[in-house]
């Protein structure tokens, strides 16, 4: 029995050092490697060489000039776009996964009707995809000009919807004073129209008052 029992014991702990050097040895081989981190390249008008962003350095920037082309994944996009004349300039953005380019996209801030992009058939890491036109979101345009490239500053741009966005109300819409003026403004006419209500009914009160006392004499 005891003999039956330290075999049992030997054939335990061979099993358990046995496992902890497979965990030991294979550990760390067997672990997923990272994913290269994420980075985008910016040519176009006005810019002299490659504006290159990367997400060790400008996280939010990287993250906002990708979400400008994230939302066209497999969507199939317009046969032709713009006119030419109408596009304005372009800019060409390169998505990398560490240096090695994924894909590419040419991105038309100032297209007349609204930002445009346009997604080449040939992407640079080889996949099939379709070369198609999309509407671009409103905050094509500053998410840019904040990243580095030389655009004007546009006020009107809230947030990027897909395919548009949402924009603010017009400048003068946003005026206190003149909100003020037209609300005091409703405010008399109200007033005018409570007093002319009142008027009536008071005549007309009179009128019955004074109807009723010429009967009861």
């Amino acid at each position: 029995m005891v003999r039956q029992m330290r075999r049992l014991a030997a054939v335990l702990a061979g099993a358990l050092a046995t496992a902890l050097l497979s965990l030991g040895t294979t550990g760390p081989a067997s672990a997923a490697p990272k994913p290269a981190p994420a980075g985008v390249d910016i040519t176009g008008v006005g810019l002299a060489a490659p504006l290159q962003l990367r997400a060790e350095t400008q996280p939010a920037h990287v993250g906002a000039v990708i979400d400008q082309v994230n939302f066209l994944g497999s969507r199939t996009g317009m046969a032709s776009g713009p006119k030419p004349a109408d596009l304005g300039p372009k800019y060409t953005v390169v998505v990398l996964a560490g240096e090695t380019p994924k894909q590419t996209y040419d991105l038309y801030p100032k297209a007349v009707g609204g930002p445009r992009v346009f997604r080449p058939a040939k992407q640079p890491d080889g996949r099939k995809t379709s070369a198609g036109w999309f509407l671009g979101r409103l905050s094509m345009s500053e998410t840019l000009r904040t990243a580095g490239v030389p655009l004007e500053r546009q006020f009107d741009t809230v947030s990027g919807g897909v395919g548009g966005g949402e924009r603010v109300l017009p400048e003068d819409t946003l005026d206190p004073a003149k909100d003020l003026d037209e609300a005091l403004g409703d405010l008399q006419r109200l007033l005018l129209l409570n007093v002319g209500v009142m008027l009536t009914i008071t005549v007309g009160l009179a009128g019955i008052a004074l109807l009723i006392r010429r009967r009861t004499r």
